[in-house]
């Protein structure tokens, strides 16, 4: 069963990899780009909860599986927005790590909430993690390229836990899956403590 992800990882190196290049050019639109798409996967804290997103889809099942990775990159538009336009918003990193401690929880322990709930809880992350992409956008470089990068970003890291989480169909799939929300929530709590000292 392991080998069926390696897939995944390598496929999204390659992916990468042309990006990575184009990273090193001077002209805005491609560090806009670029640097928009690398920001949410460069940052663990970002990624465990994004992918988490996707696991907990999986868990709930339809729709919930394609409503919670659609409400998230959405409302972080918006607060990719009001980070791109400097409006303030306190408690930024100490939310963003929250989101990654339960969202994980959610996956370990398979919280069967409404789908109402989930995508309200969904999107109330959404914003912290978005404003922290928009406040960080590089010097000179293309705001919507940037904004729309970050957003493929996030959909591809959904998608990750979308096709983890769908591991529990198989035997063995369902305890993987909960074994990934537990570190999900252990990296959060990790960044976690970090972000509240």
């Amino acid at each position: 069963m392991k080998r069926s992800f390696l897939p995944v990882p390598l496929g999204l190196l390659l992916a990468l990899s042309p990006l990575a290049a184009l990273a090193h050019m001077e002209h805005g639109h491609s560090g806009g780009f670029v640097a928009g798409f690398l920001h949410p996967i460069t940052g663990p804290d970002h990624v465990v909860a994004m992918v988490a997103v996707g696991l907990w889809g999986a868990v709930l099942g339809p729709p919930a599986v394609w409503v919670l990775p659609v409400a998230f990159p959405l409302v972080m538009a918006f607060g990719g927005l009001l980070g791109l336009l400097g409006i303030p918003i306190p408690g930024v990193e100490i939310a963003i790590a929250a989101s990654g401690l339960v969202l994980g929880l959610m996956v370990l322990f398979e919280v069967r909430a409404p789908l109402w709930l989930a995508a309200l809880i969904v999107a109330a992350f959404a914003v912290f993690h978005g404003h922290a992409h928009g406040s960080e956008l590089p010097a000179g470089s293309n705001a919507l390229l940037y904004s729309l990068a970050f957003v493929m970003a996030t959909g591809l890291l959904h998608l990750t836990g979308i096709l983890l989480g769908e591991t529990r169909r198989w035997p063995g799939g369902r305890r993987f899956v909960q074994g990934a929300g537990a570190v999900v929530a252990l990296v959060g709590l990790f960044f976690l403590e970090q972000a509240l000292t």
